[in-house]
């Protein structure tokens, strides 16, 4: 099989887009700084860098001394050079996010979408607001990922069903795209937890994990060599539905409360167990944070089934427990829940508490957003 000989524009592409992640994730950077640790000579990234600073990506932020002779300039990137939006969608609150291109949050703003059954207009008036917060305008926007609850299609990206959201069905996105632009993606939204734990979380460095989100719902995230594993018709992680000895089974799937993992530890259930350990009266939350050892033992030993379940199935090493209830139990209930897996399961994980600062869905949708937006500016220098 023949293959065609690199050609000088793609050789200068891919050295841009080294170039420009080297400068992201380790700069600023000097000239020869940049030339040694991607390959190139001192003239050809000069060259390099004067390209990209004629396309507006990268600039001069400052000098490095060095020895007898002049300061080395430091180059960045331009963080203004693009900006993309993430958002999370709830019944009652529509947040979104706007980050510049290093990946930096400049705003957020939450408004209540309640006045309107039309996601489409209550997504774009918010984008609207963000966009006047943050003093940009939306055709900066290079990408917008939007976190949702419920089951997305991976091959269509449409909301295939959603029990909170029944106005975001089949037909949104591509509304959304002839509104905002073709670079729209909706993702589950514990599925962007499962981004955010790998960037910035407790499972940074680890290309095989997992994310339980235990709530008001539960929602499973899964990472297998480093890329979500969303199944064939984006229903893996739809956890809740968990078959648990003990429990009935659903009769009627369009209940999503009637699931077998859901009666165990949902709001519901922990409400009714902390009464029995006396100490109802707060939030459920607040009940996992502040409750004795017996009711976190229980906690833990619910949280454990599907913990187990997973470990067996999986082997995933890890497992990161997030959600109010996984964030409200902390290292506390993660290590309760570490040894109730490890006496019922023969191939035990690793548990581990969240470590994503703020909201973790947000988080998330900006990091996918991100990877968009960059592989379109970084990819297009030449």
């Amino acid at each position: 099989m023949s293959r065609s000989p690199g050609t000088p524009r793609l050789l200068r592409r891919l050295n841009d887009r080294s170039a420009l992640e080297l400068l992201l994730y380790q700069g600023p950077l000097t000239r020869a700084e940049l030339g040694e640790q991607t390959g190139l000579s001192k003239v050809t990234a000069g060259q390099l860098l004067a390209r990209l600073e004629d396309r507006g990506l990268v600039e001069v932020v400052g000098e490095r001394a060095g020895g007898r002779g002049p300061h080395a300039a430091l180059y960045a990137v331009v963080p203004s050079s693009a900006y993309v939006a993430g958002l999370e969608v709830l019944p009652d609150s529509l947040t979104v996010g706007v980050a510049d291109i290093t990946g930096k949050i400049v705003v957020e703003v939450t408004v209540n979408p309640r006045g309107t059954k039309d996601p489409v207009k209550a997504v774009h008036s918010a984008v609207q607001r963000a966009c006047a917060s943050a003093n940009i305008s939306q055709s900066q926007l290079r990408s917008f990922v939007i976190g949702t609850r419920g089951v997305v299609d991976p091959r269509s990206g449409d909301v295939r069903f959603s029990h909170d959201l029944p106005d975001w069905h089949v037909g949104v996105l591509a509304s959304l795209r002839n509104t905002l632009g073709a670079s729209v993606t909706i993702e589950n939204d514990v599925n962007l937890v499962a981004l955010a734990e790998h960037r910035y979380g407790a499972a940074a460095g680890h290309e095989d994990f997992a994310v339980i989100w235990a709530g008001i719902g539960q929602g499973l995230g899964v990472m297998l060599g480093g890329r979500l594993h969303r199944g064939l018709t984006g229903g893996a992680g739809e956890i809740g539905w968990l078959p648990v000895p003990g429990e009935p089974l659903p009769t009627d799937v369009r209940h999503p409360q009637s699931g077998s993992f859901q009666r165990l530890v949902g709001h519901e259930a922990l409400e009714g167990l902390a009464k029995h350990h006396n100490v109802s009266g707060l939030s459920v939350a607040d009940q996992v944070r502040n409750g004795g050892d017996r009711y976190l033992d229980e906690v833990a030993a619910r949280l454990a089934v599907g913990c187990a379940a997973i470990a067996v199935v999986l082997d995933p090493g890890l497992i990161v427990l997030s959600g109010d209830i996984g964030r409200a139990g902390g290292a506390r209930l993660a290590a309760k829940v570490e040894q109730a897996v490890a006496r019922v399961c023969p191939s035990p994980s690793r548990v581990v508490t969240t470590g994503v600062a703020g909201n973790p869905v947000l988080r998330g949708a900006l990091v996918a957003a991100l990877e968009q937006a960059r592989e379109q500016v970084f990819s297009d220098t030449v």
